[in-house]
């Protein structure tokens, strides 16, 4: 097997050049970076991790922690993640919480046992994972949920102004008893749409919190329509719930939107294709995850920097389950 050694002597450069172009080093001139990189590929160099994790300490391992890899949302902002991951020299551990804090916090202790080299999470909301988190030297970055007691560098979008647009939206199409359904007290953007729902409508809220999941969309939907004040349009704070709460008004013969009009949160990539098609508050979810993915490689450099926050903006998407 070649060596850093090897590699040097072709490239014509030291083993201490090789060493800073392979661990990332942005000192090195270009023209350098550029031979040492040709000689790996040539040679087929492959740096010894074992030796070199036990020089650092850590792995080059990034643990992404989200509660529900099956969503759509979770998968395309994963892949913003592992992109910029890749170009930075890590790679990434994909952990699916399944919305369990007792699964988070078996991955959080997992993740710190392991010396990854950062955490990149999606909180479910267990405190007890944010304090082992927040006491330990690994860097963090939370992702779309804030983390519970913690100022960590953080990437989220507006929750509550989308909320306001989606209800806005919904009174302004003509309804007039709007409903919420909404994630789980305690994780934020659960609270923070409930938020935005609340200062758009104006008037006494109708409100039913159930977890993340298809069937607790399906559930509260179902709940509603059985409920004395029946609502005439629904604001549905998670895509996952919002394919629930339409097969729940499919299964009960309720005409979309005639009967009940009917807002997401998350875009779905078949929101067009659905008959009614369905509106959704639109989340740069792509972005989400480079963005995360730059501010942990910057706090890996520059762990005593301010911890920053980073809010992007949602879109409203109009389509037929909200226009009567």
């Amino acid at each position: 097997m070649p060596t850093i050694y090897d590699v040097a002597r072709q490239a014509g450069v030291s083993a201490a050049t090789v060493s800073r172009v392979l661990n990332g080093r942005r000192t090195v001139d270009p023209e350098m970076v550029a031979r040492v990189l040709t000689a790996v590929r040539e040679l087929g160099y492959r740096p010894n991790a074992v030796a070199r994790n036990l020089r650092r300490s850590r792995t080059t391992l990034w643990a992404v922690i989200v509660p529900d890899i099956g969503n759509p949302f979770f998968t395309s902002t994963v892949r913003g993640i592992e992109d910029v991951a890749q170009q930075a020299g890590y790679s990434v551990v994909l952990c699916n919480s399944d919305e369990s804090p007792a699964k988070e916090e078996t991955y959080v202790a997992a993740a710190l046992s392991e010396q990854m080299a950062g955490v990149i999470i999606a909180s479910s909301g267990s405190v007890k994972a944010a304090r082992c988190l927040l006491d330990s030297p690994v860097p963090v970055v939370a992702i779309d949920r804030e983390l519970p007691r913690g100022a960590v560098d953080t990437v989220v979008v507006d929750n509550e102004e989308g909320a306001r647009a989606a209800t806005r939206h919904l009174l302004d199409a003509g309804y007039s008893r709007v409903a919420c359904v909404t994630g789980p007290e305690g994780v934020s953007t659960a609270d923070l749409r409930l938020r935005g729902y609340t200062a758009a409508l104006g008037g006494a809220p109708v409100v039913v919190r159930t977890d993340f999941r298809e069937q607790g969309g399906y559930d509260a939907m179902a709940a509603l329509l059985s409920s004395a004040a029946r609502p005439d349009a629904v604001f549905v704070a998670s895509n996952l719930m919002a394919v629930g709460a339409l097969r729940c008004l499919a299964d009960r013969g309720v005409e979309v939107p005639g009967q009940v009009g009917l807002v997401g949160f998350d875009e779905i990539p078949w929101a067009d294709l659905v008959r009614p098609s369905l509106t959704t508050v639109a989340q740069p979810t792509y972005e989400l995850g480079r963005m995360a993915a730059r501010l942990l490689a910057d706090r890996i450099a520059a762990p005593a920097a301010r911890p920053a926050t980073v809010v992007l903006p949602t879109e409203l998407r109009p389509r037929r389950s909200s226009v009567r």
